[in-house]
C-alpha cells in the first residue's frame, strides 16, 4: 500500500509539472501573438497614414476677391496683392496639408515616404524663386532703390534648410517667411502708404520668368534622362573664343539613377503645382502689360500645358519603360509636357520684351 501510495504521488507530480508547463508555453504563444498583432497592426496603420499623407493637394482658386483697395463708391485692385497672397497660400499649403511638412521627419512612416518630400522640394523652390524676384525686382522701381525690409528677410527664410528637424526646425524658419510676405501684403493694403510698391512692368515679369525658365529646363533634362541619352555637350554653345574652367567631353552620357527616377518626377510635379497658381496670379496683376504686348493667350496655353502635368497617376508606382517599349515612362511623358510648356514660356519673353 504504501509503495502504491507514493507512485500516485509521483504521478500527480508528473501531472502538475506538465500542466505547468503546458500553462507556461500557451502563456508564451499567447504574448506572441499579442505582439505580432500589435506589430501587424502599426505597419498596416503606418501604411494607411502613409497613403494618406502621399496625397496631393488640391488646386485652389486663384482670384481678386481680397485685392481691392475701396475707395469711396469706387474699387481699385491693388497691384501685386493676388501674387503676394498666392505665394503666401502655396507656401502655406506645405505646412496644412495632409501631415503637414514632411521633409525633415524622422519618425515613420514620414521616414519611409519620399515623393511627397520630393514633392514638397518642388513647391519650395518655385516660391523661393518668386520671393527672389518679389525682393529684388518687383518691389523695387530701379537697380538703385532700396529694398523692401520684410522681403529683405522673407527671402532668406525661406532658403533655410528644407530638411532640418533641429531646432530651429524647417517649418517654422517657412512660418517665418510667409508672415514676413504677408506684412508687406498689408503694406500694400495700407491707404496711401507710398514705401510699400509693387511694380508690375514687363521687365520684372520676364526677369521672373527668366528663372523659371531654366527651371524648367532643368526638371525637362532630368526627366528625360530617366532612360538614359547620349549628349553632345552644348556647353560653350560653339563659341571658339568662350572657355570653361574643367575640360570636359564632346560626348557623354546622362541617365538619372533608378532609386531617383521617382523624386525627379514628383519634384516635378511639386514645381508645375506651384507654378501653375504663380501664373494665374501674374496673369491678373500683369494684365495690363500682358494685354499690351498680346501676350495674354501665350501664358494661357502654358497654364494649360503645366495643368497637363497634374493629372491622376493611376499606376501604383513610377514606371520606366524605354521610349518605345511596351511598358510607359512616366518621366518621358512629363517631360513632354513640361518642355512645351517651356517652349511656350521663351516665345511669351520674347513677347515681352518687344517694344
Amino acid at each position: 500500500m504504501w509503495k502504491f501510495g507514493r507512485s500516485k504521488n509521483n504521478e500527480t507530480e508528473v501531472e502538475q509539472d506538465a500542466v505547468a508547463d503546458f500553462a507556461s508555453e500557451e502563456s508564451e504563444n499567447s504574448l506572441l501573438k499579442r505582439i505580432s498583432f500589435v506589430v501587424l497592426l502599426l505597419i498596416f496603420s503606418f501604411y494607411i497614414l502613409g497613403i494618406y499623407w502621399s496625397a496631393e493637394p488640391e488646386f485652389f482658386k486663384v482670384n481678386t476677391s481680397d485685392a481691392y483697395l475701396n475707395q469711396g463708391q469706387d474699387k481699385k485692385l491693388i497691384v501685386g496683392y493676388t501674387t503676394l497672397i498666392t505665394t503666401e497660400k502655396v507656401a502655406l499649403t506645405l505646412l496644412n496639408k495632409n501631415g503637414g511638412y514632411l521633409s525633415n521627419d524622422i519618425l515613420p512612416p514620414s521616414v519611409f515616404l519620399d515623393n511627397i518630400p520630393a514633392w514638397e522640394f518642388g513647391v519650395l523652390v518655385q516660391v523661393r524663386d518668386m520671393a527672389s524676384s518679389l525682393r529684388n525686382d518687383m518691389s523695387r522701381s530701379q537697380s538703385q532703390s532700396i529694398e523692401d525690409n520684410d522681403l529683405k528677410k522673407a527671402e532668406p527664410l525661406f532658403n533655410y534648410s528644407h530638411s532640418r528637424w533641429l531646432v530651429p526646425a524647417s517649418e517654422g524658419k517657412l512660418q517665418e517667411a510667409i508672415d514676413k510676405l504677408a506684412s508687406f501684403r498689408a503694406s500694400l493694403a495700407a491707404n496711401g502708404n507710398p514705401n510699400a510698391q509693387f511694380y508690375a512692368r514687363a521687365d520684372n515679369l520676364n526677369a521672373w520668368l527668366d528663372r523659371v525658365n531654366k527651371r524648367l529646363g532643368s526638371l525637362s533634362q532630368r526627366l528625360s534622362a530617366s532612360v538614359g541619352q547620349e549628349r553632345i555637350n552644348t556647353d560653350l554653345s560653339g563659341d571658339s573664343a568662350a572657355n570653361q574652367s574643367t575640360r570636359t567631353a564632346n560626348n557623354f552620357l546622362v541617365k538619372t539613377p533608378w532609386f531617383e527616377i521617382d523624386d525627379t518626377f514628383y519634384e516635378a510635379r511639386g514645381a508645375c503645382w506651384a507654378l501653375i497658381h504663380l501664373l494665374k496670379a501674374v496673369q491678373i496683376d500683369f494684365g495690363p502689360v500682358l494685354d499690351k504686348k498680346n501676350a495674354k493667350a501665350s501664358l494661357a496655353q502654358i497654364i494649360r500645358e503645366l495643368e497637363a502635368t497634374q493629372e491622376t497617376v493611376w499606376s501604383p508606382m513610377i514606371l520606366n519603360g524605354s521610349g518605345f517599349g511596351g511598358l510607359a515612362n512616366h518621366s518621358l511623358v512629363m517631360a513632354n509636357y513640361i518642355s512645351r510648356a517651356n517652349a511656350g514660356l521663351i516665345d511669351l519673353r520674347e513677347l515681352l520684351t518687344r517694344g
